[in-house]
Order: structure tokens, then C-alpha cells, then sequence
């Protein structure tokens, strides 16, 4: 068994808070991501839309695709609709030989809307998370047919955010739905990583670790804020960062014993000028080289 280490750039490049990292560049961040030895990057929007191009990009920097986020409507849309919607970045990620897509919900999410607290995410019924389950088993399944696994991401500020949801939309849904299992999200949701493990570690194909500052976090739920507030403030940070409170040890030594071979993919959004995001990406990469040496889970170089 053996895992590679991945990095989502939004540490240098956050789309959802620009103005945060206005001074970086994608091409900067590909090089650090490179330098520190990071093997994949997920996709990014400021990078070559078509496959080609996007395959010269990664090439140039010695990097392989490791994902990437799509943005799902499937609640407002007919299976056939979404299918579409998607077609181009499925079969681009098929070509490239990403291990997945990353797929959420966004038709009812506010996790991008900064004015809107995330106690008013979109809470849906056992009932209608299951039905979604089994409508997106259907968008899985066409994708998986044509190369390229659908892994569904849990989300702070979305329909599908803590421990219940995920049991809904797992209960709900069939063995073509995968799931991206993030352990920042599922902290910040109230919900204990390593039991969400235990209980679909089965149902997991790629995995995100970020860590959490719990004072910001605290911060966050005092005051009734927003995702991007707290995003803004730094309730994340990279595994090893000695203000986290997750413990990524345990959590690796689970991957170890449930024989988990894929990604882990570094993903923590931070004001790189409060966190310089070479600095502390190279941290969280060391820090997942430790823990996996000590778990005796074997990275692929």
C-alpha cells in the first residue's frame, strides 16, 4: 500500500477571498509546490482551461493532476442536465489521469457568501439527502464509465457538512459515489474525523488534511460568523502546525490500517501574510512524511 502527497494552491491562490492573495502568482505557487516536493497540485482556475495546454502546465512543473473541484448543481438540475455541465472536465481529468473529481453541491450552498453566518447553511431532511444520494449514484457512475472517479466533498456552509449528512448521503447513495474525506470540514462541523473514518473509511478515495486553530474556531461560533470569516481569521492551517488541534497521527494510522492508497492532499487556506504559504506548506508536507513514516504508510516519490 502507498499513499502520494498532493497540494491544493489556495494557500497562494484563494479564489473564494482573492484579495487575500493578490500578490502571488500560479506560476509562483507551482514552482514552490515543486520545490517542496509535493508530486500533484489540484486544479486550479487560473490554469490552462483546455487539456492540452493543462497538461504542458503540469508537465512544466514536474507535477501530476491530483484532483480538482467542480462546482455541482444537481439539485436544480436533471441528471442528463448535469452531465453535461460537467462532460468537459470529466473526460479532461480521464485524459490526465487524475484520481478524481472533486464534486459539491453549490446550487444551495452560502459557503462562498461572507455576510452570511454558517449557522444559516442549507440543513435538508434524511429524507431529501438520500433522494440527492441516489440522483448523484446516477452522475458517479457515467463518470466513473468514463475514467474518472466522483468524490463528494463535505463543506462548511453546505447541505452536506457534518457527520449526519455524510451517514444520509452515504446511506443514500450507491459504492459509485466516493467520498473526499477532510478532516478542517469535519472539525469545524462538530463532527470527530477519526469516527467518520471508522465508520466509511470504506467509502473514501482521496483525502484533504488541514488542521484547525480551535481559538479561531471558537471565535467563529461565538459570534455567529461566516465560513470566510473564520477562512480570513485562520481557523486553518497545515497539519504540523503547532496551533492546530487535530490529531493527524491517529487519523494517519487509521489510513494505514483501512489499506488507504491514494492521495493526501495538503489544503489549507490561510492569509499568506500572516502564513507565508512556502513556509507553511513545506511544513505540512514534512509533517505528513513523518507521521506516515511512523504510521508505515509508504509514499511513492
Amino acid at each position: 500500500m502507498a499513499v502520494k502527497i498532493g497540494i491544493s494552491l489556495i494557500a497562494w491562490q484563494n479564489d473564494d477571498l482573492p484579495e487575500l492573495t493578490a500578490a502571488y502568482t500560479t506560476e509562483g505557487a507551482m514552482e514552490d509546490a515543486a520545490k517542496i516536493g509535493y508530486q500533484g497540485v489540484e486544479r486550479g482556475r487560473r490554469m490552462p482551461a483546455d487539456t492540452a495546454g493543462l497538461r504542458a502546465y503540469l508537465d512544466r512543473y514536474g507535477v501530476a493532476l491530483c484532483g480538482g473541484w467542480c462546482s455541482g448543481n444537481l439539485m436544480v438540475s436533471s441528471v442528463a442536465q448535469e452531465k453535461e455541465a460537467v462532460r468537459q472536465q470529466v473526460e479532461q481529468f480521464a485524459a490526465l489521469n487524475a484520481p478524481c473529481i472533486v464534486y459539491a453541491e453549490c446550487s444551495n450552498t452560502i459557503q462562498g457568501a461572507i455576510i452570511r453566518p454558517v449557522s444559516q447553511r442549507p440543513k435538508l431532511s434524511r429524507d431529501e439527502v438520500m433522494a440527492y444520494g441516489a440522483k448523484l449514484s446516477e452522475l458517479a457512475k457515467w463518470s466513473a464509465d468514463k475514467g474518472c472517479v466522483l468524490s463528494y466533498h463535505h463543506h462548511m456552509g453546505a447541505m452536506v457538512q457534518d457527520a449526519e449528512d455524510i451517514d444520509w448521503l452515504m446511506e443514500g447513495s450507491t459504492s459509485d459515489l466516493t467520498l473526499l474525506y477532510d478532516t478542517g470540514h469535519l472539525h469545524f462541523a462538530g463532527a470527530d474525523p477519526v469516527s467518520v473514518l471508522d465508520k466509511w473509511g470504506h467509502r473514501v478515495h482521496h483525502v484533504h488534511f488541514k488542521d484547525v486553530r480551535q481559538p479561531v474556531l471558537d471565535w467563529v461560533h461565538a459570534g455567529d460568523r461566516s465560513f470566510l470569516d473564520g477562512v480570513a481569521a485562520g481557523v486553518y492551517s497545515v497539519p504540523g502546525d503547532p496551533e492546530g488541534c487535530i490529531d493527524f497521527q491517529a487519523i494517519t494510522d487509521k489510513l494505514k490500517a483501512m489499506d488507504y492508497q491514494g492521495w493526501i492532499v495538503v489544503e489549507a487556506e490561510q492569509d499568506p501574510a500572516k502564513a507565508p504559504p512556502f513556509d507553511y506548506s513545506k511544513i505540512g508536507y514534512d509533517h505528513i512524511v513523518k507521521i506516515c513514516g511512523c504510521s508505515g504508510l509508504t509514499i511513492v516519490h
